[in-house]
């Protein structure tokens, strides 16, 4: 792999998340070149070695082996609302033209939960769909009360990440009648999915790319979307990549988060906002705008030497670029 990307000259960035993300801090990154072009290297702070080997094989694989050929050109996507007031929840859910949203749960009592959820709903209008994630914030009990809470407003397309684990999960779903999607980020994780999930949601970063989050798919023999990890419009672009791949897509995928940051590291005729609820499927991620690199760059010393750390791991436990398609 370092035969073919000069992982000095990665490019760190740190832009930060936009209000209504409901976030705080930054997205922090490298960005990373290869023969063929650009890939996102951003794994989260808590990820383990193994985690960091498959966030940079996927950021490799654009600029090395290419992607698959897309059988469509464009992919729907759905809005994802933040844990934000009712009132801000709708106003971000309207603005963003998408059929389809993907509204935050979990962080606090239920029934603000179902506060934003019907503020959204109300909306999109009577033709949207409302769908809820909760990134594992419930116990059993609590993911009961609150998708029975949530189905009672109005139709929910399925609810994602109710509990922290498949067993949590899988007792959900006997209990409740809304579907439940499992998050993948992990291809060991696709052992117990038929008890728990309707629906896989794969990230592209976390799984290992493109080629690795289709495999995943085929083994799974479930419906499955694509999320993002809140990358950059580099990022996004894999995940559009696995979206425009895939067989079959009978979800909008949740691919319009880049207006959960405060800025880009591409030119702005290349940022990937939804027009029309849509995002078109590209051959292979823009390179990164100089200006709007140096206005994103990481300038702390320690940081930076930490991300190039955390890059050499990568690439130890990764070996060599052979993996990516192997």
């Amino acid at each position: 792999m370092r035969t073919l990307i000069d992982f000095d000259r990665a490019v760190p960035f740190a832009v930060p998340y936009a209000p209504e993300s409901g976030e705080t801090g930054a997205r922090e990154g490298l960005l990373v070149e290869g023969p063929q072009g650009w890939g996102e290297f951003s794994p989260f702070d808590a990820d383990p070695p193994e985690r960091l080997a498959r966030w940079l094989t996927a950021a490799a694989e654009p600029g090395t082996v290419g992607w698959p050929e897309a059988v469509r050109g464009r992919v729907a996507v759905a809005a994802s609302i933040g844990a934000l007031p009712p009132a801000r929840a709708a106003e971000v859910a309207e603005a963003s033209g998408c059929h389809t949203a993907e509204v935050t749960v979990g962080r606090g009592l239920i029934e603000d939960d179902a506060a934003r959820v019907a503020a959204v709903r109300e909306a999109l209008g009577p033709d949207g769909v409302v769908r809820v994630r909760a990134d594992g914030a419930w116990d059993v009990e609590a993911a009961v009360r609150a998708i029975t809470e949530f189905a009672a407003q109005g139709a929910v397309q399925y609810v994602e990440a109710p509990c922290r684990t498949l067993a949590e999960t899988a007792a959900v779903r006997r209990r409740v009648d809304v579907p439940v999607a499992v998050r993948l980020d992990d291809a060991a994780g696709v052992a117990g999915l038929r008890e728990a999930a309707d629906v896989v949601v794969l990230l592209t970063g976390p799984l290992g790319g493109v080629r690795r989050a289709l495999r995943v798919a085929e083994s799974v023999e479930l419906p499955c979307t694509v999320s993002s990890s809140v990358e950059t419009s580099v990022g996004l672009a894999a995940g559009l990549a696995v979206a425009g791949a895939l067989p079959d897509l009978p979800f909008a995928c949740a691919l319009g988060t880049r207006t959960w940051l405060a800025g880009d590291v591409v030119g702005a005729a290349r940022v990937l906002l939804p027009t029309d609820g849509v995002l078109p499927v590209a051959p292979m991620p823009a390179a990164p705008d100089p200006a709007a690199s140096s206005r994103f760059a990481i300038t702390d010393p320690d940081r930076i030497a930490w991300w190039r750390s955390r890059l050499r791991s990568a690439a130890d436990v990764a070996g060599g670029i052979a993996r990516i398609s192997g």
